[in-house]
C-alpha cells in the first residue's frame, strides 16, 4: 500500500517514452491544458512526477554529498577497484571540483524537481478544477518545491529562485539569505492548506510520502536551527516553536523498536516518520545494500546477489557507538559475524568465508589502513583488507533484492520525531527558553534520554553540545544530516586521516578551506548561464 502513489506516477511519466519517431501526434504522456485530469486519481498521478524525481537521486547521489563528505561514510578503493575516477576520495578529502559527477547531477536533480513543480503549477492554474482543489494541490506542490530549494540552498548556498514555467531568461544567482526568506515565506503560506497527520490509518496511507503540516514544521525547524549558517542570524527560539508544533500532534510518537523504523517493511505504520522517501523494487534509488553491505554475508542474510564490498564508516565515527546496551550499535556489522535472527539481532551460529577458507569466521575490522600504493586504497585481500571497515545495516538488507537492479525496499526518512527532539535539545542548549508541550517541561537531558530509553542505552547524566553532536551521530547515522550538523558545529573541516601501512605516508590531505562548506555551481551551468555567480574558492 505504501508504494501505490509513487508507482502510479512513475507509470504515467514513462508512458510514451518510446517510439518517438512520429512527432506530430497529440500529447498523451503528460498532462497539459488540453487533457488535464479531473479526478483525485488523476491529480495523484500528475503530482506523482515530483516524487518519482525525488526518489531517483535522494538515497544515492544526494546522500553521498551529505554523508560521504564527512566522517560518517567512506568508499575507499580496494586495489584500484571501486575508485570510479576518484569521485569518492574527492568527497572524503574535500577536493571536489565544479565538474564532479555528484555536483553536476544533484544540481540538475534539484532544479529539475523545481522545474517539474513549476510546470505542474502552471497546468493546475489553467485547469477548470474547483478553486479549493486548485488551492490544495498547488499548496502541496509549493511545499515540495520549497523542499527541493532547501536542498539546493543547503548544498550550493547562493542559488537562483525559479518560479516560472517555462523559464524566462537566464535566472540569476540570489543570496542565500534571500533564498532562505523565500522558502520560509512559501512554507508559511501553504501551512494552513496542509493536512495534519491523523489517527486514521487509511488517511495516513494516502498522505504518506507527501507533505503535511508536520513536514512543514520540521523543515522550518531545520532552517531556523541552521539560520546562523544560512543568514548570519540565530533563530533558536523559533526552532523550539516549530519542534513544539510537530509534537503538538500526538499522532507522532516514538516507535518501540529502533530497528523497525528502517526495515524493508517500513512505511505508514512507522509512527515517528514525518516525511520519508518511499522505495521498493519498482521505485529505483535505494541501493544502500548494493554499495555498503559485505558480499560474503549475502547468503546468511537470505539472498545471493553480487554486491560491492567497498562502502563503510570511518573508525572515528564508529567509535561513538560505545554506550552499553544501545540498540543503535546493532545497525553496524563489526567484529566476528553471526547469522541474523530475523529480528534485528544475531544467533550464535558463525558465518564463515566460502572455500577455500570455509573454516574462517568472517571478522570485520573497524580499522581502515591504507596501503600507500594507490590513492585512498586498502588493498583487496579477502581475509584482511576486504574485511576492513564497519558496514551499516541500518537500512536492513532486503531479501527481495535481485541482481538486475540491486534495489532496497526500505523507505528513507527525511524528517522524523527523533530529529525533532534533538533539534529542540540543541536549540535549548544554545540559549532558547524551555517550553512545556503536552504537559511536559522538556529539557535537553530529558529529550536525549527519551531516545536513549527507546534504544535501551543507559541514560545520560548530563548533556552539552559535544555530547549532543555525538547523540545526533548515533541516532541519525546515514540519514543525510551529518554534513549539515558538522558545519553548524564548526567541525566540517576537521581532519580524520587514515593510517598507512608499513610506515608509508598518505599523499592525500584533506582540504580544510572553509569555502568547502558549499559545493560549487556546476561547470555545465556556469557555461550556459552567465548570470550565475560561482561560489568563493572555486
Amino acid at each position: 500500500m505504501k508504494k501505490i502513489f509513487i508507482l502510479c506516477a512513475a507509470i504515467v511519466v514513462t508512458i510514451g517514452t518510446f517510439s518517438c519517431t512520429k512527432l506530430d501526434v497529440p500529447v498523451e504522456s503528460q498532462y497539459v491544458k488540453s487533457n488535464f485530469p479531473v479526478t483525485d486519481a488523476d491529480y495523484t498521478a500528475l503530482l506523482g512526477t515530483i516524487y518519482s524525481n525525488l526518489s531517483s537521486s535522494y538515497a544515492v547521489p544526494y546522500w553521498r554529498m551529505q554523508d560521504m563528505s564527512t566522517d560518517e561514510a567512506i568508499l575507499p578503493a580496494r586495489d584500484g577497484n571501486f575508485d570510479d575516477g576518484g569521485q569518492y576520495r574527492q568527497l572524503h578529502y574535500h577536493t571536489w571540483t565544479f565538474d564532479h559527477p555528484n555536483v553536476i547531477g544533484v544540481w540538475q536533480w534539484g532544479f529539475g524537481g523545481i522545474n517539474t513543480c513549476n510546470r505542474i503549477i502552471s497546468v493546475i492554474n489553467s485547469s477548470s478544477s474547483s478553486a479549493a482543489k486548485k488551492a490544495s494541490s498547488i499548496a502541496e506542490v509549493k511545499a515540495m518545491r520549497a523542499l527541493y530549494l532547501y536542498f539546493m540552498m543547503d548544498l550550493y548556498g547562493n542559488v537562483p529562485i525559479i518560479t516560472d514555467f517555462p523559464v524566462t531568461g537566464q535566472p540569476a544567482t540570489q543570496s542565500r539569505a534571500k533564498v532562505f526568506a523565500f522558502i520560509e515565506s512559501e512554507l508559511k503560506a501553504v501551512l494552513p492548506l496542509m493536512p495534519a497527520k491523523s489517527s486514521n490509518a487509511t488517511v495516513n496511507v494516502s498522505q504518506y510520502g507527501r507533505p503535511t503540516k508536520g513536514m512543514v514544521f520540521a523543515l522550518l525547524a531545520k532552517m531556523y536551527l541552521n539560520s546562523g549558517v544560512y543568514t548570519g542570524t540565530n533563530r533558536y527560539q523559533e526552532t523550539v516553536t516549530m519542534c513544539d508544533s510537530v509534537q503538538a500532534n500526538t499522532n507522532y510518537y516514538l516507535d518501540a523498536k529502533y530497528r523497525d523504523i528502517f526495515l524493508p517493511t517500513n512505511g505508514p505504520a512507522i509512527n515517528e516518520t514525518i516525511f520519508a522517501v518511499p522505495y521498493d523494487q519498482q521505485i529505483p534509488g535505494n541501493q544502500f545494500t548494493r554499495f555498503g553491505f559485505f558480499y560474503y554475508l549475502v547468503q546468511a542474510y537470505g539472498f545471493n546477489v553480487g554486491l560491492s564490498i567497498a562502502m563503510s564508516t570511518t573508525p572515528e565515527f564508529y567509535n561513538r557507538f560505545n554506550i552499553p546496551g544501545d540498540d543503535r550499535t546493532k545497525t553496524w556489522l563489526a567484529g566476528p559475524q553471526f547469522y541474523p535472527d530475523g529480528n534485528g539481532g544475531f544467533t550464535n551460529q558463525p558465518v564463515y568465508y566460502p572455500a577455500p577458507n570455509a573454516a574462517t569466521q568472517i571478522n570485520l575490522n573497524p580499522t581502515l589502513t591504507l596501503t600507500g600504493l594507490k590513492p585512498m586504497d586498502l588493498g583487496n585481500d579477502v581475509l584482511t583488507s576486504q574485511s576492513e571497515g564497519v558496514r551499516s545495516i541500518k537500512y536492513y538488507p532486503d531479501v527481495n533484492i535481485i541482481q538486475a537492479t540491486r534495489l532496497n525496499s526500505n523507505d528513507v526518512p527525511v524528517f522524523r520525531l527523533a530529529d525533532i527532539y534533538l533539534m529542540k535539545a540543541e536549540a535549548l542548549l544554545r540559549g532558547a527558553t524551555s517550553t512545556t508541550i503536552n504537559g511536559e517541561t522538556q529539557t535537553p537531558l530529558t529529550l536525549v534520554n527519551k531516545l536513549r530509553t527507546r534504544a535501551h542505552a543507559e541514560a545520560a547524566s548530563s548533556i552539552d553540545l559535544n555530547i549532543l553532536l555525538d547523540e545526533r551521530a548515533r541516532e541519525l547515522s546515514w540519514e543525510a544530516w551529518r554534513r549539515n550538523d558538522l558545519i553548524r558545529f564548526g567541525q566540517f573541516e576537521k581532519e580524520y586521516l587514515l593510517p598507512v601501512a608499513g610506515g608509508k605516508t598518505d599523499d592525500l590531505k584533506m582540504n580544510t578551506d572553509p569555502t568547502r562548506r558549499l559545493y560549487p555551481i556546476p561547470s555545465t551551468e556556469i557555461k550556459t548561464n552567465p548570470n550565475l555567480v560561482q561560489n568563493p574558492g572555486y
